[in-house]
């Protein structure tokens, strides 16, 4: 995670093929515009083929979908890519929560014991 990409560069094995944009545009039902909007305010930073293109993984139409949803009900674009910056930074938190409480109850003892 960066200032520049706040949800970092989470690449599954699933996020691959990266698509064009038009092409993600296309599958999210609205306009090369909007993604770039979403990029100029931070939320999803497009990655570069080869020859220089914008590309967008699964992970990041994802995400952008999200956006998408907020700003159809009315949400300005800066205030929706803000809002799923902190539901993702929030599903992480629950995330890394979850693996340390497993972790924990893993420990015959539990925590403290000798």
């Amino acid at each position: 995670m960066t200032a520049e990409n706040p949800l970092g560069d989470r690449l599954d094995d699933d996020d691959y093929p990266a698509y064009t944009m038009g092409r993600a545009a296309e599958m999210l039902g609205t306009t090369p515009g909007f993604l770039r909007a979403i990029g100029e305010a931070r939320l999803i930073t497009p990655l570069r083929s080869e020859g220089g293109h914008r590309r967008y993984s699964r992970y990041q139409l994802r995400i952008a979908a999200r956006a998408r949803e907020l700003v159809d009900r009315g949400t300005p674009v800066e205030a929706a890519c803000r809002i799923v910056i902190l539901e993702d930074q929030l599903e992480e938190a629950q995330r890394i929560n979850a693996e340390y409480r497993a972790a924990d109850r893993a420990v015959p003892d539990g925590p403290g014991a000798s």
